[in-house]
């Protein structure tokens, strides 16, 4: 696969091989150090070293090889499982773990720590059974088919909004009012390939609900619920109000003990789409993240 863009200009003065491990198709550090080895990476038509500053503005290509189906294979990982029947189950997602492969993400992902358990549906062989995601930072709940019976009908729910998701967030600053409703179309940012945002040529619809669980001397912790599922939504709207997510180093504010962003899915509840009955499942908040909340509370 190849993609061509321009290095954006808050990449200045950035090493080549970091920002080329965060483009999505790379994913780590060990992938772009492997790319610009093999000479597949160039910074207008020209092959740098891995330590090369960036100055914004240059061309950047790269060469990323397509995953291939036989590389989907089932990997041991103790995961927790909130829900699980014969047609789908809900998994308690960790932070750190991609979804599904993709290009630089073949291993490691929560599909295949899921094959085992029969996960099936869909058209894409990477991503059976996978109606919705989560951001590799965020935890929490996520509901995956076991079939394709079951898959048309549970995609079909998320599409017609009847999965609903309840995240907790921890923000700087506090919100003008006790809750309230974003409504902002997202897109790819047109200045930054690596960023979705407001200020886009591609606006899809996106509305976020928010409630102020608890206020701190200088943070809020708030209840979110999403109407729609556009990439980072939570995070750029968010932003978009002036309550960046703590931990977050796109969209918020970096935390120097917390290596992740204060963003869980502790609550899923819908109504089955082949039985009928009511799933309501709900995941606490992880140690990480309530250590975060308790030296912020401080």
């Amino acid at each position: 696969m190849s993609k061509s863009f321009r290095v954006p200009p808050a990449a200045a003065d950035e090493r080549l091989d970091r920002f080329v491990a965060s483009l999505p198709e790379v994913g780590s550090r060990a992938e772009a150090e492997r790319l610009l080895a093999a000479g597949a990476v160039r910074l207008d038509g020209a092959v740098r070293p891995k330590s090369h500053r960036l100055q914004g503005g240059e061309v950047l290509e790269i060469e990323v090889p397509e995953e291939s189906e036989a590389d989907l294979e089932p990997e041991a990982r103790d995961l927790r499982i909130a829900y699980e029947d014969e047609h789908l189950l809900v998994v308690d997602k960790p932070a750190g773990i991609v979804v599904h492969p993709s290009a630089g993400h073949g291993r490691g992902t929560l599909v295949n720590a899921l094959l085992e358990r029969g996960i099936a549906g869909g058209d894409v062989a990477e991503r059976p059974g996978i109606v919705h995601r989560l951001d590799r930072g965020t935890s929490g709940l996520l509901v995956v088919a076991r079939s394709e019976e079951a898959y048309g009908p549970l995609q079909e729910l998320v599409r017609q909004r009847g999965v609903d998701r309840r995240y907790i967030a921890l923000v700087r600053g506090r919100p003008r009012s006790r809750a309230g409703r974003i409504e902002a179309p997202i897109g790819r940012d047109r200045h930054d390939p690596l960023r979705h945002s407001l200020d886009t040529d591609t606006p899809r619809d996106a509305i976020t609900h928010f409630e102020v669980m608890e206020l701190l001397p200088a943070h809020a912790l708030l209840s979110v619920r999403l109407e729609t599922g556009r990439t980072h939504q939570i995070r750029v709207h968010l932003q978009a109000i002036e309550l960046p997510v703590v931990g977050d180093p796109v969209y918020g504010v970096p935390d120097r003990e917390l290596h992740r962003q204060f963003l869980h899915a502790n609550r899923l509840s819908f109504r089955h789409p082949l039985t009928g009955e009511e799933v309501d499942v709900e995941s606490p908040l992880p140690d990480e993240l309530q250590a975060a909340l308790e030296r912020f509370a401080s």
